[in-house]
Formats: C-alpha cells, structure tokens, sequence
C-alpha cells in the first residue's frame, strides 16, 4: 500500500503540516493559522472575513442602539452648559462649580471620592467639550451596537475611573478635567475588538487616532497624559474580559470582571490621593 504524500502549508510548500483551516479547509502551518471563535481559520479567510474600507465607513454611519452613547453625551453637554451658567458664563472650567467637580487628590483624601467620576463632566471650552464627544460618538456607532448599551456605558465608566487613578498616580497635586480618560477607554476597547476581528491594529481607524493624539498630548499644555494612559488601560483589560467571557459562553462573567476592573480603579485612586 503505497503512503500518501505530506502535506504541506497552502503558502510555504516547503512546510509540512497537519493542521487545516476549519474555514476553507486548506491545509496551513501554525504561522498561517488564527485562532478563531471556533477552529483556527487561514490568514487569507481572515482577511477576506474583515470588513473593508467600504464597509467600516458603512458601520460609522450606524446610529441605532447607541442609547448609552446618547445618554452620555447628552449628561456631559448639559453638565457643560450648567456648569458654565452656575458660573456667571464661565465656560472654561475654571469657576467654582467647575472646581467642585474637577479632580484635585487633596480633596478626593478628604472624601470627595465622586471626583474620580465628576471630572468627566467638567471641559476647558467649547473645543475641549467637541472634540471628546466628537470621538465618543464615533466609538459609539461603531461598538455600541454589538456590546449593548449597558456593556458601553460600563465601558466609559470603567474608564473614566481609570483614567482618574492615572491622573492622581502621576501628579495628585495638579487639578484634572475632561472626559478623555472615558473615551480613550472606549476607543481603546474598540481597537481590541477590530484587531479580534482580523482587522490590523492600523486598519481599525481608532488605532491610528489614539497613537497620534497621545502623541499630541506630549505638546498641548495642561493635558493629563497619565489620564489618558489610565483610561486606555482600564478600557483594554475591561473589554479583554468581556471578549473571553463571551468567547467562553459566559458574557455575564465579562460584566462581572469589568466591575471588578472599575472597583480596583477606585481603590487605587483613593489609595494614592493625597
């Protein structure tokens, strides 16, 4: 009887192999594999699974179910414009309503722990307040519709007390404001998604935003750079922990780590403010 010939990669005929994609069924060395939801898929399957260019514009302009991201913009748009008229048209965030709100470390070691949140809610102008909600609504079309609005607003939330403990690790001392730390969260956790989709970190759209506006951050003055890294932490591990729980059939487990990941977010800026 005679033997049958190896079996070689698909791309590298110069590889054995005897694992096949569980999508085209061609056969592929580990380098061409992905780990997929179900098997392992090539890397041509994955490509052409990914949404394309046409397609990725075609999911911005997506505006249903995006009740969380609404609810948000609409709370932080209005806080901005009662923040400014309490006080006497101060727009800039820097009257007293705007320091009640804003976080200072002092304060939040004396108990004023709803800082750590309220500071999402307090901008420095008209620009400050545009451009953030600018790039939450944006997120929000694009992640909002597959996480739900409950696993979105955990998102932001999660993050924007991250993006706190950031702030108050690095300078406590110095006073915060913005909800940047919330959104660099969610753009951070739409990131991982895509790039669990096949959709290279530089493809995604969010990728390439955050890279340059932490670039930006290091020559706009008065910008919490440790805010923005805290967020975009708290935002990647909250999402890490939902897409392993959906992955393992248990998304109520996702909603629980996210919580968890929030919680420790709190703890760690209450335990550095001073």
């Amino acid at each position: 009887m005679s033997q049958a010939p190896p079996t070689t990669c698909y791309r590298h005929p110069d590889r054995e192999t005897g694992r096949r994609c569980t999508r085209c069924g061609r056969p592929a060395c580990p380098e061409c594999l992905r780990e997929a939801s179900v098997g392992s898929h090539c890397v041509d399957c994955v490509k052409s699974a990914a949404p394309s260019a046409r397609q990725r514009v075609g999911l911005f302009a997506r505006s249903e179910n995006m009740l969380a991201t609404k609810i948000i913009i609409g709370v932080t748009v209005a806080a901005f414009v009662l923040i400014g008229v309490r006080d006497g048209g101060n727009f800039a965030g820097t009257g007293r309503t705007a320091f009640d709100l804003e976080l200072y470390g002092p304060f939040v070691h004396q108990g004023q722990w709803w800082r750590v949140f309220s500071v999402s809610l307090v901008h420095g102008g008209f620009l400050h307040l545009f451009f953030n909600m600018l790039l939450l609504w944006i997120v929000g079309q694009l992640l909002e519709p597959g996480a739900g609005p409950l696993r979105f607003g955990l998102l932001y939330v999660v993050s924007v007390a991250a993006g706190s403990a950031g702030a108050l690790i690095a300078q406590p001392h110095a006073l915060s404001a913005g909800a940047s730390g919330g959104v660099f969260g969610v753009a951070a956790a739409a990131t991982i998604v895509m790039h669990r989709q096949g959709v290279r970190f530089w493809d995604t759209g969010f990728g390439p935003l955050l890279a340059i506006n932490f670039v930006l951050d290091f020559f706009i003055p008065n910008v919490s750079i440790a805010a923005h890294v805290g967020g975009l932490i708290g935002g990647l591990i909250a999402a890490e922990a939902m897409l392993r729980a959906r992955r393992a059939g248990r998304p109520e487990l996702g909603v629980a780590g996210a919580i968890m990941v929030g919680v420790a977010a709190v703890v760690v800026a209450l335990a550095v403010a001073r």
